[in-house]
């Protein structure tokens, strides 16, 4: 077909407004169909955006739980070098408190305390409190009252809400009464002598 005998339209329409629908209904039909497709990217989007979110946050939640893992390590390292200075410091003879040397060793102390208190470690409540197993643990039993810490061995700690040593202490079994025997003899003796007491006190009469 040559140029004079083609159409003169035929070039000007273009090929997409051949297949559009020349009707409303079929207007409409295609209007709901972007409709749903629009609807299905947006779907697809937010959940992927959500996703991206989700990954974020569990990789900072990661990072954050190396950083505290490496802090444990670092306190439990530390935590040796505390109890022994603690003890260090505890066996000084008072004649000695005075000293340069001693004076150096107590602000050595209070620096590591500085430290650990700055990383987020604090000591686990022991002394006088009731036994916890999930922060205390008791290697020993005294008299005292039942469930009751009576002493601690050596102090805990926590990093945060995690124990990363439990208090070492002495739980108290109970206070020790003395023999059945033994108690019925003292009331039987407190017993006569109140009689005799009684008696005395008729004779002056």
């Amino acid at each position: 077909m040559t140029d004079e005998e083609r159409p003169p339209d035929a070039e000007a329409t273009p090929v997409a407004e051949q297949h559009e629908p020349q009707d409303i209904e079929g207007l409409q039909a295609r209007v709901a169909e972007e409709k749903e497709k629009a609807q299905t990217f947006k779907a697809n989007w937010q959940r992927a955006a959500a996703d991206m979110q989700n990954l974020k946050r569990r990789m900072e939640q990661e990072r954050s739980e190396v950083g505290r893992l490496a802090n444990a390590s670092l306190v439990i390292n530390l935590l040796p070098l505390m109890d022994d200075l603690e003890r260090a410091l505890h066996e000084v003879d008072v004649k000695l408190a005075g000293l340069t040397w001693i004076d150096g060793i107590r602000l050595i102390y209070r620096k590591f305390e500085a430290v650990l208190q700055n990383a987020g470690v604090t000591e686990i409540e022991a002394d006088g409190q009731q036994f916890d197993p999930n922060v205390h643990e008791a290697i020993s039993e005294a008299p005292g009252e039942e469930g009751r810490i009576v002493s601690v061995v050596q102090r805990g700690y926590k990093l945060g809400d995690r124990v990363i040593r439990p208090a070492m202490v002495v739980v108290g079994k109970g206070a020790a009464g003395p023999p059945a025997e033994e108690k019925e003899q003292a009331e039987s003796e407190e017993q006569g002598a109140g009689e005799e007491e009684n008696k005395l006190a008729e004779g002056e009469d």
